[in-house]
């Protein structure tokens, strides 16, 4: 797919590009001869992947929406991607952390769409692609925040497809499963000391328990897929959400 879509005199903004699936999907828009922005609040981390694909820097703190309320963005593509985590029971779950994912990961791509739309309306042309993940389809325990913010993310998004398709903007979600960053490598290794096995047992007994391949994602298969939305070819695709999780949501 990589190979056929062209993206120059294109402009890109992905937020929490600095490393894992947000990076992968900055290096593919870049191959791809988008302008890409890295927005995230490692400036260093961001600065090292926009100097290698020849792209810019946007420091920001998504918490801080206060700051995203006036806020003009100038991209014909927005790829929200930014997310925390917090595990814990429901009971036991912090009011402040609840608060802090829902706005990093549903509230402030609101405001990031919200800034976009008019430039991508003006020009008749605009891709919003949201990084859901198989919990914007399916619940886990002790994921109440995340589970809420990524099916909230769902909805903005065929929203924003039902407003944005009269203007050639189309909207969309990509819903992996367990992708392997870093993030989820530290868990790995955590849980294999913590049960006592390895790392691969982790893998395909803890994280890919509901997965028919027991295999964790290449975040680079996430940017192909994202570039791929981008294109031409998938311009009638909107308003969808396309899972990656190895069969996880089919069960």
């Amino acid at each position: 797919m990589a190979d056929t879509v062209d993206l120059t005199g294109r402009t890109a903004l992905v937020t929490g590009g600095a490393a894992g699936i947000g990076e992968a999907c900055a290096r593919a828009l870049a191959e791809a001869g988008a302008t890409v922005t890295i927005a995230d609040r490692d400036v260093d981390s961001a600065t090292q992947v926009a100097e290698a694909i020849n792209g810019r820097i946007w420091q920001v703190d998504l918490s801080d929406t206060g700051s995203l309320e006036s806020l003009e963005l100038d991209c014909d593509i927005l790829i929200n991607n930014a997310g925390i985590q917090t595990v814990a029971p429901i009971e036991e779950f912090e009011p402040a952390a609840f608060r802090r994912i829902l706005t990093i990961m549903l509230e402030a791509p609101f405001l990031l769409i919200r800034a976009a739309l008019p430039r991508m309306y003006r020009n008749r042309w605009g891709r919003v692609i949201n990084i859901s993940s198989v919990h914007g389809l399916r619940a886990s325990a002790y994921k109440s925040a995340y589970v809420a913010a990524k099916h909230g993310l769902e909805g903005l998004s065929k929203v924003t497809a039902t407003e944005g398709g009269p203007h050639g903007v189309s909207s969309n979600c990509i819903n992996p499963g367990y992708v392997r960053t870093a993030l989820v490598e530290g868990q790995i290794a955590d849980q294999a000391r913590i049960h006592g096995i390895s790392e691969q047992e982790v893998v395909e007994k803890v994280m890919l328990s509901h997965s028919s391949i027991k295999k964790l994602i290449d975040p680079a298969d996430v940017g192909a897929l994202a570039l791929w939305l981008c294109s031409d070819s998938a311009a009638m695709i909107t308003g969808a959400s396309y899972t990656m999780d190895g069969g996880w949501s089919a069960t």
